[in-house]
């Protein structure tokens, strides 16, 4: 299993719809072939800025699977417009 770790900075004023938009596109993260769960976080000393862990089971589940899909669009339509600019992503994996 790897994460998809996502810094998010969302432009002021907006992060109550962006985390509205998250709770709403989670069913869509999780129906994905690979994903085991997500959770986000919200910095407390840059409250505009956050990170989004989501498990899959490889990248290409990903990076294939789930960002070619409809409901990759769809999870951009609804937080897309809160972006200040597009999320800073890569992928990790536990060593120990």
């Amino acid at each position: 299993m790897i994460h998809e770790i996502a810094q998010i900075t969302i432009k002021p004023g907006m992060e109550a719809q962006f985390e509205a938009g998250v709770a709403q596109a989670k069913p869509l993260f999780l129906r994905a072939r690979g994903c085991h769960g997500l959770n986000l976080q919200r910095s407390i000393e840059e409250p505009s800025r956050y990170t989004l862990v989501v498990a899959w089971e490889t990248v290409e589940d990903h990076m294939v699977h789930f960002r070619e899909s409809d409901d990759f669009q769809t999870w951009r339509k609804l937080v897309g417009d809160c972006f200040v600019a597009p999320p800073q992503v890569h992928h990790v994996n536990t060593v120990i």
